[in-house]
């Protein structure tokens, strides 16, 4: 099986508090292979949906109600059963100091919105090789 039909079987989850944007992400998403999504409206919802199911990636944004996208990716690397999950974070802020925050809380990577589709794809591709790649390192 090819590499990139590989990566197309992950399971990803998809949070964000706007709902358009969660059903964009998905439609995009679906409509380049990867039809194994899940999506969750903030961080404690994701939270628990990880606590329960297996992901291999989270794409995240970072403004949201109840808990953060930051606050879920530092619960996240806490977490010995969640800590390896390939992490990125979608956010109209870029920051410099976010940046930093969420390289020091353990981003993947990172990327900014509004979110084209061809990047989105290729961000979810490359996050989730990266994280691949971390983990044969550690």
């Amino acid at each position: 099986m090819e590499i990139l039909e590989k990566v197309k079987q992950i399971k990803i989850l998809i949070v964000d508090d706007d709902l358009m944007i969660r059903e964009m992400s998905k439609s995009v998403l679906n409509a380049s292979g990867f039809n194994n999504t899940a999506e969750a409206e903030d961080g404690q919802c994701a939270l628990a949906m990880l606590q329960n199911e297996h992901f291999d990636l989270v794409i995240c944004d970072w403004n949201m109600p109840n808990m953060s996208g930051l606050e879920l990716l530092e619960h996240m690397r806490s977490d010995e059963k969640l800590k390896n999950i390939a992490f990125l974070m979608a956010t109209i802020n870029s920051d410099i100091k976010n940046v930093n925050k969420a390289i020091k809380a353990g981003v993947t990577d990172y990327v900014t919105k509004p979110l084209q589709p061809a990047t989105l794809c290729n961000k979810v591709v490359t996050t989730y090789a990266r994280s691949l790649k971390q983990q044969k390192e550690s």
